[in-house]
């Protein structure tokens, strides 16, 4: 039998579990199409996550036969930066928790 928490309580364990959800790992996944070159890709990937040219082009490879890659995991506002940065020339991505 579980007892019920004063409404206080309930407010701040709420609090918490939303803290938790937006700062727990979050993932950009990006999308094959066939409007944008290998390296504009490329380089909109570096340009959005930091990471390597030789990690962009590994994950553009991956787009390109797989038909999508996750490119970055981090909290949810950081994916927020970077789909934004890879809509810049219209990529297609979606951010999945």
């Amino acid at each position: 039998m579980s007892i019920p928490l004063p409404e206080k309580a309930r407010e701040l364990e709420v609090d918490v579990l939303e803290e938790e959800a937006v700062s727990a790992a979050w993932r950009v996944l990006l999308y094959n199409d066939e409007v944008h070159t290998f390296d504009e890709v490329i380089w909109q990937i570096v340009k959005a996550t930091g990471c390597s040219r030789s990690r962009a082009e590994k994950l553009t490879w991956q787009v390109h036969h797989e038909g999508k890659a996750q490119v970055f995991e981090g909290a949810f506002e950081a994916c927020l930066k970077v789909e934004s940065v890879l809509a810049e020339i219209d990529l297609i991505t979606r951010i999945v928790g």
